[in-house]
């Protein structure tokens, strides 16, 4: 996942990252500089750590409040300088103006944004409270200037290069998707639902923090978690002395509806309640309630969708999207979902024929079927999770598998760093050097999960690579995967270890970027885009040079044998019914959430969702969605509203494009030089569909993704 959220915290700053003090002509008033207070906050000026990477080691709480607070301020006299300027408008002193302006808040909000997601601690919390409608409004006093936007219709893209045309197009889209066009009353109505709207997406983001965490299950007999390996079990006692109970064990939530020990879980009544645990987490009535802000929420989005003129939120949403409107979105969810159940459904009875011959004597139910899926993909498969586990070391996939594969296709290379600060003792750095031996991003990654991050696994920049700034990326993933017991390694499924292989693909697109301006730069490009690069590269995974040389077990150091591979690969279709229909159930309910259009479409949460899986022939109780919409994060906090679809049109595009790949000679350097080429260094700098196009030689077609999900022959 491309971490949204702080993307969308600093939207007001487009992307910009130097300002200078200047004399503003026309309104007599001083671009601010800083006072002798802010001396020593580490946010005034730009880091001296190679790409100015962020001083962890300086900052501290108590200077993001003085550094919002100047770069507020700052920001609002460029913006007003650019805007009331007496010369004629022109790129430079318009689009370029705002492009190099909030050097202060941008510095400031990016590493904010970063640590609320993955090292937050109740100081930020009621900081990000606080800021989240501030940060709104200044938003809209950018996009709602009259004068900038009469500024920015009336520069002409003659003699302008390509790039550039390109981002004076963007820049015209913005304010009149973000209500540039509006009557001075209908601004006033928007600035009111904005600001409002940013703080009940905090207020939610902060809720289901605490509801995942409060959310964990405690269990007095080690019995209860038969199944588990000790180290799992040393893991569990560990967290429960942590959270202020020796004795006993602790099974934390993970962000998803299911949660992976269920497939080893023997005893059926633990795994029944651990499942009730993540479905239940953020609906108990208490004080992590999620259900009242989401229906604030999908109210005041239709507000502000009928505002600027729309029928739904998707409709206003997708406007600069790939798929352009929801009935395209929706389109394509429903060309998959009908094979996806109908998979799931002849999954399910394969389950309960198990269940049968085993005399359990109960029905399936959603906690049964990752214990029992892995049953049967043993029998049928003869694979056992428990058999590959040891061969998927963390480190060594990460090094000598994503690493690897990312040598091999692109040639590039890294170098561990211990020099730099980090914002967590977990958190390891590497320095990235391109083929030619030249450095070019420096790469951060946070493997572990804990009470002050947030769910699921993401990629964010801390810098954003930008030849007019002179930036290079620096970048940093997250993920949420079990510390293991000390001593002992960190031994992950196939699942993680595409996870890692995913993210690291988010992490590519930006260290290619190659834009002269930071707001097409990198991985600044549609939702519906962004998780192709990452989703394609998950395919390296179970490439045969790239899998023989990561895949090494833990203590002997031994390869994969073949045998396990050959199973691995023939099962590599195995419960794509169940995975596929979780996933576009949700993206369904995302959808129906944000295409109503009227207000009394807006049910309590509980019926809406029933109502909306019931439409969609989502009536496999086993099969949940992957998200309930009470933790459904990514839409109602992540950025995603309107847009959870788009892993869908991004894996359309990924599985055409690696069938190109795997028909041109698959894992070459001259295939990677193309997709370097021809996706990840163009950013938002091109049509995208032409990308693909140029990248493929025709546009996107499903069928590759029936055929990798087993679907279709």
């Amino acid at each position: 996942m491309k971490n949204i959220t702080s993307v969308l915290l600093i939207s007001a700053l487009a992307f910009n990252q130097s300002c200078t003090t200047m004399k503003n002509t026309d309104s007599q008033q001083e671009v601010p500089a800083p006072d002798a207070s802010l001396s020593s906050n580490p946010f005034m000026k730009k880091s001296k750590l190679q790409y100015e990477a962020p001083e962890f080691d300086k900052i501290k709480n108590e200077h993001f409040k003085p550094a919002f607070d100047f770069g507020l301020k700052q920001h609002d006299a460029e913006i007003l300088k650019i805007a009331n300027n007496s010369e004629a408008p022109t790129f430079e002193n318009t689009i370029v103006a705002l492009e190099k302006s909030g050097e202060v808040l941008k510095r400031a909000t990016i590493v904010f944004s970063n640590l609320t997601s993955a090292n937050t601690n109740p100081t930020l919390q009621a900081l990000d409270e606080e800021y989240a409608p501030i940060f709104a409004a200044h938003s809209d006093k950018m996009y709602l200037n009259e004068n900038l936007y009469k500024r920015i219709k009336a520069i002409s893209e003659n003699g302008l290069d390509a790039e550039s045309k390109r981002l004076l197009q963007y820049y015209k889209q913005n304010f009149e998707i973000a209500g540039a066009n509006l009557s001075s009353a209908d601004k006033e109505k928007l600035k009111q639902i904005n600001q409002e709207l940013a703080s009940l997406s905090t207020q939610y983001s902060n809720k289901l923090l605490e509801a995942r965490k409060q959310g964990g299950v405690f269990f007095t007999d080690a019995k209860e978690l038969e199944g588990l390996s000790a180290d799992e079990i040393a893991a569990a006692a560990s967290d429960a002395k942590n959270a202020g109970k020796p004795g006993q064990y602790l099974l934390a939530l993970q962000n998803t509806t299911q949660q992976p020990l269920l497939q080893n879980l023997k005893n059926r009544a633990t795994r029944e309640k651990l499942f009730k645990a993540s479905w239940t987490r953020a609906e108990k009535g208490d004080g992590n309630d999620t259900r009242e802000t989401i229906e604030k929420l999908a109210k005041l989005r239709l507000k502000k969708a009928q505002v600027l003129g729309k029928k739904s939120f998707a409709e206003w949403k997708l406007q600069d999207q790939m798929a352009k409107t929801p009935e395209a979105a929706t389109k394509l969810m429903n060309q998959i979902a009908t094979p996806a159940v109908e998979t799931a459904r002849r999954e399910a009875k394969d389950i309960q024929d198990l269940i049968d011959q085993q005399k359990g004597g109960f029905k399936v139910e959603p906690w049964d079927w990752n214990f029992y899926a892995e049953q049967v993909r043993k029998a049928k498969f003869d694979l056992d999770e428990s058999e590959i586990k040891p061969y998927f070391e963390i480190t060594t996939v990460l090094e000598k598998g994503v690493f690897f594969a990312a040598e091999k296709f692109y040639g590039l290379t890294f170098k561990k760093r211990t020099d730099l600060p980090v914002y967590h003792p977990d958190v390891v750095t590497y320095e990235v050097f391109d083929h030619d031996g030249k450095s070019i991003a420096i790469y951060y990654l946070d493997f572990y999960t804990r009470d002050s991050k947030n769910g699921g696994a993401w990629m964010s920049n801390f810098v954003e690579q930008s030849y007019l700034l002179g930036t290079k990326p620096v970048i940093v993933n997250c993920y949420n995967y079990q510390k293991p017991a000390p001593g002992k390694p960190s031994l992950i499924s196939y699942d993680d270890v595409s996870t890692i292989f995913h993210e690291f693909g988010h992490s590519i697109h930006g260290m290619f970027a190659s834009q002269k301006y930071p707001s097409l730069s990198g991985t600044n490009v549609p939702r519906d885009f962004v998780e192709f690069p990452s989703q394609i590269n998950e395919h390296w995974a179970l490439d045969p040079v790239v899998l023989k040389n990561y895949a090494l077990h833990y203590e002997t150091k031994q390869p994969i044998p073949q045998t396990l591979v050959d199973k691995i690969k023939k099962a590599a279709t195995f419960n794509q019914g169940y995975m596929t229909t979780e996933l576009v159930s949700a993206a369904e309910l995302d959808m129906d959430w944000h295409t109503v259009t009227n207000e009394s479409q807006l049910i309590p949460v509980l019926d809406f969702e029933k109502e909306s899986l019931t439409k969609h022939g989502f009536t496999l109780a086993t099969v949940p969605p992957r998200y309930h919409t009470p933790y459904f994060a990514h839409i109602w906090g992540g950025g995603y509203s309107a847009g959870y679809y788009a892993y869908l049109w991004s894996e359309t595009l990924d599985n055409d494009a690696w069938e190109w790949i795997s028909k041109n000679g698959g894992l070459t350097r001259e295939n990677g030089d193309r997709f370097r080429k021809y996706i990840l260094s163009v950013g938002n700098s091109v049509d995208l569909n032409q990308a693909f196009r140029d990248f493929t030689g025709h546009d996107p077609d499903i069928k590759p993704l029936l055929r990798n999900r087993g679907f279709i022959k």
